[in-house]
């Protein structure tokens, strides 16, 4: 078996049964605690994430306590060290209480954090967040901003789109995210800050980073599975497939795969987002935002980008490992590697997740792609049962 390279090509992956990849690296996931270990925990969620083959994850900040001081973090540094089966790097929040008002102690917390954000809520104020910036620009750290106008949500709980008008649910318009991303891209070509989009959705978002970088401006961007694979067509009156930012139109979803396809968009993030099954089965409107995804992202990712080839292994590996680990500046260790059979075939069933949250639009999806094992630091932490 081997552990492939940036530079491995397909062939190489998919001649043998069993091939050994590089430890995936996931900077946004919801592990829930502390304040909500009903939904997931470091164990749950880390488990999870080394059953699909990630050895590394970074975890967003809203929890109880919210960690914007060092005693709040230290709640949850304290869960992780005790529990974390991989490696996992908290976020702090942005703001207190990640409620826009006042930032957070992050002159103390930056050497204990891997990033700063207010992800589930974005920043309202442009002069808070410009202020944000440059206290991150001077710490060395990233900002990370769940991108969303609360001006234009008006209620809605899915995209604005045909699906909402003809099924008389409330839109959730596409300037609610690309509009902040615009604002947040002016404010860190501004102050020099390095910055990082979340999740984006829509086509005008990767439009707008495009026309960033191009001006050289200090930014890259994720995306996740379900907007890649999916979008408005494809919903159904059911809270599994309620997420935010929400799936939106045709048009997007071809967007973002021309985004990743030239390296608009640089990271693929599950934003793995765990809730009771009470929560997620009131229906569209009702249900609680967000899904599972750390258990199935690999299997989809290649089932239906690279096998179908609309784009590389190597760019996968890019998307998922690479480019992640080199924006957050997270090592990738020899002894932190999964080991999968590509070609075996299997039926997603969210029955068999080791999540504590089921919920995903992906439940009875054929894909290839089994891991067999996962390794953390030369330790065994996921072996697939025989």
């Amino acid at each position: 078996m081997t552990l492939l390279k940036q530079n491995d090509i397909l062939n190489q992956a998919t001649e043998q049964r069993a091939v050994r990849l590089p430890g995936f690296c996931d900077v946004h996931v919801h592990l829930r605690e502390p304040g909500f270990s009903y939904k997931e925990t470091i164990l749950t969620g880390s488990k999870a994430a080394a059953r699909g083959g990630y050895t590394a994850v970074c975890t967003m900040p809203n929890l109880n306590p919210v960690p914007d001081s060092l005693a709040h973090l230290k709640v949850q540094q304290d869960i992780i060290d005790r529990d974390a089966v991989i490696h996992v790097y908290p976020y702090a929040a942005i703001t207190v209480n990640e409620e826009g008002k006042e930032l957070s102690d992050m002159e103390a917390l930056a050497p204990k954090v891997i990033a700063f954000s207010d992800d589930g809520h974005g920043v309202q104020s442009d002069a808070m967040m410009e202020e944000a910036m440059r206290c991150a620009k001077r710490l060395n750290r990233l900002i990370v901003a769940h991108c969303e106008d609360n001006r234009l949500l008006h209620g809605g709980y899915i995209h604005d789109g045909s699906y909402a008008k003809e099924h008389g649910h409330k839109g959730i318009c596409s300037e609610s995210e690309w509009g902040q991303i615009a604002r947040d891209l002016e404010l860190a070509e501004k102050t020099g800050c390095g910055y990082h989009v979340c999740h984006i959705s829509t086509k005008e978002s990767v439009e707008v980073i495009r026309q960033a970088k191009a001006r050289g401006v200090d930014v890259t961007c994720e995306t996740a599975p379900h907007y890649l694979l999916l979008c408005e067509d494809d919903l159904k009156e059911d809270g599994r497939w309620k997420m935010n930012p929400p799936l939106r139109a045709k048009e997007d979803q071809d967007a973002l795969i021309k985004g990743i396809q030239d390296g608009t968009i640089d990271v693929i993030a599950t934003d793995h987002a765990p809730h009771s099954a009470e929560e997620k089965n009131r229906g569209l409107e009702k249900s609680a935002f967000g899904i599972v995804g750390i258990e199935t992202a690999f299997p989809l990712l290649y089932t239906y980008l690279v096998k179908p080839g609309v784009i590389s292994f190597e760019k996968l590996m890019d998307l998922i490992v690479y480019h992640p680990r080199r924006r957050f500046n997270i090592p990738l260790g020899e002894e932190d590697y999964s080991i999968w059979d590509l070609e075996a075939e299997t039926v997603i069933n969210p029955d068999d997740f080791l999540s504590k949250g089921n919920a995903t639009p992906f439940a009875g999806w054929t894909v290839n792609g089994i891991c067999k094992k996962t390794v953390v630091n030369g330790i065994t932490v996921y072996e697939e049962e025989k």
